[in-house]
């Protein structure tokens, strides 16, 4: 698989993100996919098959009423393709930690992804 074949199917996957289409970005996902979401050195939410991760993708959505990941910087290696990403969101319903209907978040971050059979295995988001 070359750089850009992975490049191509990332690219896709966070233009699916990014319009709550939780089926195109299933598309880019191999059915075993492992997503796990790290936060502060710490494993906040780590999901194991497609299934799963579409049931997180659902509930994760109906938090926000508009999301935006841009990816700031691509490094690419033998294993693995880890993106630089600003995410900006605004929340569609008050959250347990006191956050508000409408506020919004700005976080920077990594998403790291893994291939296998031509689709994303493995993301890792840390943030």
């Amino acid at each position: 698989m070359t750089q850009k074949d992975q490049a191509d199917i990332i690219s896709k996957y966070i233009e699916a993100y990014n319009h709550f289409d939780i089926d195109g970005m299933a598309g880019c996902l191999h059915d075993d996919v492992i997503f796990e979401n790290i936060s502060g050195g710490k494993t906040g939410l780590k999901t194991e098959g497609l299934e799963a991760f579409k049931t997180q993708a659902d509930t994760a959505a109906a938090y926000f009423s508009s999301r935006h990941q841009a990816v700031n910087q691509w490094i690419f290696s033998d294993e693995s393709v880890t993106v630089s990403i600003s995410y900006e969101a605004v929340l569609a319903t008050d959250l347990p930690n006191g956050m508000e209907k409408g506020s919004k978040l700005s976080l920077k971050g990594e998403s790291e992804f893994t291939f296998s059979d031509g689709k994303i295995i493995r993301i890792t988001d840390r943030s």
